[in-house]
């Protein structure tokens, strides 16, 4: 790489103004670093006069990121454009074929086709970095890859979505609801002002579990079918029933290898206060690994905003002006392999249950016995009448139940008159 390096910047929402900014005020920290001076040579956003939070060179504005190509030579393209098909995904694919290096944040373009981008970027001979598609400013990829690159990975777990995380500690400490809280994260630019759906359902979170997946346990990108929920169903209620249960509730994203094969999944679960992962709180995220020889380890930081993930980006950036060609998940892509799918039906937890029901008798027994019938075992009943309304809420702690078992046993109070809408279940992290 010459002494100068031309930098195309694809994306100008709130990442990528913040990282041209970025860019710009830290040329000379860049140069003192890597020897070499960065110069912008093109950016590209669908529109060329949206008031941006920097002001942008419109000499080097593209509308159509492709025409680039044809009136640049590019060293480094940064796309953040977010997109998992689309123009992000040919953006990223012809920049590659071109022998052009990639940085991206984009968690769902790598968690679709990083397989396939990754086999062009080693056959061109060029990087495709994308640390910040996982965890913000944590270098967690980078952890997996090179510090801890000889363990052997049993799990990974922990809070991969600061949104949500955000969300349910501030619904704790405001007694606010969900829908208020929400409009809080989005003032705030923690959450999308427009549609924030992809990090309240999971799919974000769950992108990152599948990258971290395949770099910790040298597997393609998985495709199958797993158990993945969101936080857009969790009350105000539960929060403070686990609250009086010294329990919390985190969207928790969950890589594990059972029986030599591969389980993933995301949704709420109860963990206890005293635990490292239940006071983990606000935008924080945090990964826990446990790899052998070295144990359990630990990395947490934030997780949401323009400031952590430009962190990542640059640090990308850094790697590949330094003259390091990666290979994309740290091990060549014929090397890596297929791992089966661990069958969800057998994942097993403890349960908590919540039932908005008539306060008649025998409600409570009808539900016991049928929870009974599919093999589950309760170990706690909290009732807390509603005389006024003549109602009633129960909430049941079950012992350890397997996945397809809960899901038989509730489908039965669909249709039942006594049981007021459909019970509300949280797993209890184990």
């Amino acid at each position: 790489m010459n002494k100068f390096v031309n930098i195309a910047l694809v994306g100008l929402g709130q990442i990528g103004n913040y990282l041209y900014n970025e860019l710009n005020i830290k040329k000379k920290e860049i140069e003192i670093k890597t020897g070499k001076h960065i110069r912008i040579v093109a950016i590209s956003a669908k529109n060329r006069n949206k008031k941006r939070r920097f002001k942008i060179n419109k000499k080097i504005f593209y509308q159509n990121p492709l025409n680039i190509f044809k009136d640049k030579k590019i060293d480094i393209l940064i796309e953040s454009i977010g997109l998992s098909d689309g123009i992000s995904k040919k953006i990223v694919e012809t920049a590659l074929k071109k022998k052009i290096n990639v940085i991206t944040p984009n968690k769902a373009l790598i968690a679709k086709h990083g397989d396939y981008l990754s086999q062009i970027a080693e056959k061109k001979n060029v990087c495709l970095e994308f640390e910040a598609s996982v965890a913000g400013g944590i270098p967690i990829l980078k952890t997996i890859k090179e510090g801890l690159a000889t363990n052997r990975f049993k799990k990974i777990y922990g809070i991969l979505n600061g949104t949500t995380n955000y969300i349910l500690t501030e619904m704790e400490n405001t007694n606010e609801t969900f829908d208020k809280v929400l409009q809080k994260a989005q003032k705030l630019g923690y959450a999308e002002p427009g549609n924030p759906k992809l990090d309240l359902n999971g799919f974000d979170a769950f992108a990152k579990v599948r990258i971290l997946s395949a770099l910790a346990f040298n597997n393609r990108i998985s495709k199958h079918k797993c158990l993945m929920e969101g936080i857009q169903n969790i009350d105000l209620k539960d929060i403070k029933i686990a609250s009086q249960l010294n329990l919390r509730i985190k969207l928790l994203g969950i890589s594990e290898i059972i029986n030599n094969q591969l389980f993933e999944t995301v949704h709420p679960c109860l963990v206890s206060k005293k635990s490292y992962i239940g006071n983990v709180n606000g935008v924080m995220n945090a990964i826990i690994m446990q790899g052998k020889p070295v144990g359990e380890s630990i990395l947490q930081g934030e997780g949401a905003g323009p400031g952590p993930t430009s962190s990542s980006l640059l640090s990308d950036l850094l790697t590949i002006m330094k003259g390091n060609i990666n290979k994309p998940f740290g091990l060549s892509s014929h090397k890596r392999k297929a791992i089966k799918a661990f069958d969800i039906k057998n994942y097993s937890n403890s349960l908590y249950l919540r039932f908005e029901v008539k306060d008649k008798p025998g409600v409570l027994s009808l539900i016991t016995n049928r929870l009974a019938k599919f093999k589950i075992s309760i170990k706690r009943i909290i009732q807390t009448p509603d005389k006024k309304n003549n109602k009633a809420t129960i909430v049941i702690i079950t012992h350890k139940t397997t996945e397809i078992n809960a899901k038989k046993s509730l489908n039965i109070f669909r249709k039942n008159k006594n049981i007021l809408k459909f019970p509300i279940l949280i797993r209890l992290y184990n």
